[in-house]
């Protein structure tokens, strides 16, 4: 009977201690940000949101995806990229959605778009410890506009604000580009916005030594980024010892790889794609969910 005793008192004691410690499991994920701000500047205040693994575990750190919303620099909004956001989170990463400054709310130009890119991404990694994120596992992803401010945090030195902390590396350690504005030059998109400044502000012309893995996506009917671009991008990154796969899609368009394009179909390949990247650079395990 005394045996018995014990053995009745043990299990309720594990049952406690277990319950006790999934109450602080489920407060650790409670206390993590749904919403934030990351900057404010000349009045603007511009916010990321946060979406989270199930069953994120107290004191484990998750790589992280941070999206940026395509719209020429001029609108968008965060709500593009919420789809895989969730999707990579259903994958054991944490994904970030990122506001930036545009002129149609902002009045702004496409080099403040920079500057706050580069200041979201300095938040990331300044809070890893805060946002439970491996800082040697972010990821920079975008569409369009979005995409040409993923690589810009890659490959620009320039273009920071002025109140950002010099001493945190803006820069991603891989890219997940969907038809990305990466050539600035004449031959390229907005050199009409950006003029001769397109030397500082152009991925292309700034690719060196140390540009992180990339994956980039394009269609072959993309009335404004010709596949000559890509492959020419491509083969910069490869000349300076840099990954970079690329996906071509037979008669898709810009922005092809929306959820709302085509039944989803190549939302569904280009996740699939990206999927099979991140779990290359050991970012994720096992084979893609969708």
């Amino acid at each position: 009977m005394n045996n018995l005793k014990i053995k009745v008192g043990s299990i309720l004691m594990l049952v406690v201690m277990t319950t006790a410690q999934a109450q602080k499991e489920t407060a650790a994920v409670s206390s993590l940000p749904s919403e934030l701000i990351y900057k404010v500047v000349d009045g603007d205040t511009l916010k990321m949101e946060f979406i989270y693994p199930q069953n994120i575990k107290r004191k484990k750190t998750y790589p992280a995806i941070v999206f940026f919303f395509g719209g020429g620099w001029n609108g968008g909004t965060t709500k593009q990229f919420e789809n895989q956001a969730k999707y990579f989170a259903s994958r054991g990463m944490i994904g970030i959605l990122v506001d930036y400054r545009v002129k149609s709310r902002h009045k702004t130009t496409p080099f403040e778009a920079v500057s706050d890119a580069k200041s979201a991404m300095r938040f990331v990694r300044s809070n890893a410890d805060r946002f439970q994120i491996d800082d040697d596992r972010i990821v920079a992803s975008g569409g369009s506009a979005g995409g040409h401010l993923a690589a810009a945090t890659a490959t620009l030195t320039g273009l920071d604000e002025t109140s950002d902390d010099m001493n945190i590396s803006s820069v991603p350690n891989a890219l997940v580009l969907f038809n990305p504005v990466i050539d600035n030059s004449k031959e390229g998109y907005g050199y009409d916005r950006i003029g001769e400044r397109y030397v500082e502000f152009s991925p292309m012309h700034n690719i060196k030594k140390g540009t992180p893995p990339t994956i980039i996506f394009l269609g072959r009917k993309d009335a404004l980024i010709p596949t000559a671009t890509v492959e020419k991008y491509k083969a910069k990154m490869e000349e300076v010892g840099s990954r970079c796969d690329l996906f071509l899609y037979k008669d898709q368009t810009h922005g092809f790889f929306n959820k709302d394009r085509s039944n989803g179909e190549f939302y569904r390949k280009t996740t699939h794609e990206a999927d099979v990247f991140l779990e290359s650079l050991g970012y994720i395990k096992g084979k893609p969910t969708i």
